[in-house]
C-alpha cells in the first residue's frame, strides 16, 4: 500500500468505528442521561431518533457534494463537526440542547459517512477495493460490538457525558488528517467536473430537500410506529414519505442535474446492492431486537450475560471480514453474496424455533449464523456497490449504501416491535410469536438482490505497453 493510500485507509476506517461506536454506547447511556437530565422516554428517544432522522435524510446530498467538491473536504468537515458537537452534548445543560446537538451530530455523521467510501473509491482501483472495505466493516464489527462494555465501563465510572467525550479525539485527528491528505484526480472526475453545471445548480438542491423529506418522514413514522400509542402518527408520516417520493421522482426525470444519476440507478449490480443491504440490515437488527428482549425479559438473564450469548456474532463479523475478499476473487459476488443472504435467512430461521427453554449453545449457533451471513453479504455488497458506480458518482454510491444501513435497522426494528404486540403473551418467546418468522422472510428476500450480483470479481488491471515517443524509431533487439 502506497503512503497516499494508507491516510485515507486510516480515515475511512476510524470514521465509519467512531459512528459505530457512537450509537451502541448512547444506548448504555441513556438510563443515567435521563435520570441526570429529569427528562422523560419520549425525550431521550429523540436523543437517538433526531441524530437517524438527520443522518437518512441528508447521506445522498452529502454523498453528492463530495462527488463535486472533494471526498477529504467533506470528510474532514463532518468529522471535525462531529467531534464539536460530541464535546458540546458532554456539556449539554438540558435535555432539549442533547437532542438539538445530536441532531447536529446527524448532519455532520451524514457529510462523514459516504465519504469513507468516496476515498476509498478514489484512493483503491477496483480490483483491490474488496480489502480495504473489508477491514473498514471488520473494525465496524469490533466497535459495535466493543460499544456496549465500553459504554457500561465509562457510565459506571465517569457518567453519561463521557461516553460522548470518547469520539472527539479520534474524529478530529482524523479529520486535520483529511485536510492535509491530497485528494486523486481521476481524468473521469476532471471530465465530470468539466461537465457539471457551475455553482448550485449541479447539486439539485430541490431534489435534495425532496429526498430529505422523504427519508426524515419515513424513518419518523418507522420509530413513531413501533412507539406504543404511535401507530397514527406514524401512518401518517409514512404517507407523507410517499407524496414526497412520488414528487421527487417527477423532478428528477425532469431535473438537467439530478440528485440520483441516471447511469446509477440503471445499473443492476448498484440497485441489487443496495436493495440486499436493506433487507440483511433490517432482519439483523430485527432480530437482534427481539433477541435482547427474549434473553433479558424471558429468561432473566442481565445485560452482560445477555452480550456473552449473542458475542459469536461480533466475533464472526470481524474474523470473517478478512474472507471476504478471497471468497469473491474465487467464487465472484454472486455465489459470495448468496452464501452470506443464505446463512443470515437460516440464522433467523432457527432463532425463530427457540422456547423459552433455550440455552447458551442454541442462541449461540444463531448468533454466528447471523454474524457470519451478515458480514459476508455486507462486504461483497458494498464492494459491488462501490465498485460498479462511476468514480465520479463514488460520493452517490456510498450515500445509497449509507442510506440502506441507515434505514434498514429502523425498518427492521419497526416490524418487530409492531409484530411482538400480536401476541401480548408469548410475543417475546420466538417461536411463539410473529416478528422473527417476518423478519426471517425479510431475510430471504435478500436471496434474489444477491442473485442479481455479478457473476465474476473485478480482474486486476495491468498496465499496457508504453507506446514509442513521437519521432523515435521502434528499438528492436535480437
Amino acid at each position: 500500500m502506497n503512503r497516499r493510500r494508507t491516510p485515507v485507509l486510516a480515515c475511512s476506517v476510524v470514521g465509519a468505528a467512531v459512528v459505530a461506536l457512537d450509537g451502541t454506547v448512547l444506548t448504555v447511556a441513556q438510563p443515567a442521561l435521563q435520570r441526570d437530565l429529569h427528562a422523560d422516554v419520549g425525550q431521550v428517544q429523540w436523543t437517538s431518533t433526531g441524530y437517524l432522522v438527520a443522518v437518512a435524510s441528508l447521506l445522498l446530498f452529502a454523498g453528492r457534494l463530495g462527488d463535486r467538491h472533494g471526498h477529504h473536504r467533506v470528510f474532514a468537515i463532518g468529522a471535525l463537526g462531529f467531534a464539536a458537537a460530541s464535546a458540546g452534548v458532554a456539556l449539554a445543560p438540558g435535555i432539549g440542547a442533547v437532542i438539538a446537538l445530536r441532531v447536529l451530530q446527524g448532519v455532520c455523521g451524514a457529510l462523514l459517512q459516504p465519504a469513507t467510501l468516496g476515498m476509498l473509491r478514489t484512493a483503491f482501483p477496483p480490483d483491490r477495493l474488496a480489502t480495504p472495505i473489508a477491514v473498514r466493516t471488520a473494525v465496524i464489527g469490533l466497535a459495535a460490538a466493543a460499544g456496549p462494555l465500553v459504554g457500561g465501563a465509562l457510565v459506571s465510572s465517569y457518567g453519561w457525558r463521557s461516553v460522548f467525550l470518547l469520539g472527539v479525539p479520534p474524529t478530529l485527528a482524523i479529520g486535520l488528517l483529511a485536510l492535509t491528505a491530497g485528494e486523486p484526480r481521476s481524468r473521469e472526475r476532471e471530465a465530470e467536473d468539466h461537465r457539471a453545471a457551475p455553482g448550485l445548480a449541479s447539486l439539485d438542491p430541490v431534489g435534495a430537500l425532496l429526498l430529505a423529506v422523504a427519508l426524515g418522514l419515513f424513518v419518523h413514522g418507522l420509530v413513531e410506529a413501533a412507539r406504543p400509542g404511535g401507530a397514527a402518527s406514524g401512518a401518517l408520516a409514512c404517507a407523507g414519505a410517499a407524496v414526497a417520493g412520488i414528487a421527487l421522482a417527477r423532478h428528477e426525470r425532469r431535473a438537467a442535474h439530478p440528485l440520483l444519476p441516471p447511469e446509477l440507478l440503471r445499473s443492476v449490480p448498484v440497485v441489487a446492492g443496495v436493495a440486499a443491504l436493506l433487507a440483511a440490515s433490517a432482519a439483523l437488527f430485527g432480530s437482534l431486537f427481539v433477541a435482547t428482549y427474549f434473553l433479558q425479559d424471558v429468561q432473566r438473564l442481565d445485560p452482560l450475560t445477555c452480550a456473552l450469548r449473542v458475542l459469536p456474532l461480533a466475533l464472526l463479523m470481524v474474523l470473517g471480514a478478512p474472507l471476504c475478499p478471497p471468497l469473491q476473487r474465487r467464487f465472484g459476488p454472486r455465489r459470495t453474496a448468496t452464501a452470506g443472504a443464505a446463512l443470515l435467512t437460516l440464522g433467523a430461521l432457527l432463532l425463530s424455533r427457540l422456547d423459552a427453554t433455550a440455552g447458551a449453545l442454541p442462541v449461540g449457533v444463531c448468533s454466528a449464523l447471523l454474524g457470519a451471513g451478515f458480514v459476508t453479504l455486507m462486504v461483497t455488497a458494498t464492494s459491488v456497490v462501490v465498485h460498479r458506480a462511476p468514480e465520479a458518482h463514488a460520493g452517490v454510491a456510498g450515500g445509497l449504501q449509507q442510506t440502506a444501513m441507515n434505514v434498514g435497522p429502523a425498518l427492521g426494528v419497526a416490524t418487530a416491535t409492531l409484530l411482538l404486540t400480536l401476541v401480548p403473551h408469548g410475543g417475546f418467546v420466538p417461536a411463539e410469536g410473529a416478528a422473527l418468522p417476518a423478519l426471517t422472510a425479510i431475510a430471504a428476500l435478500a436471496l434474489p438482490a444477491a442473485l442479481a450480483l455479478p457473476g465474476t470479481a473485478p480482474r486486476r488491471t495491468r498496465p499496457g505497453p508504453v507506446p514509442p515517443r513521437p519521432g523515435r524509431r521502434p528499438c528492436v533487439r535480437s
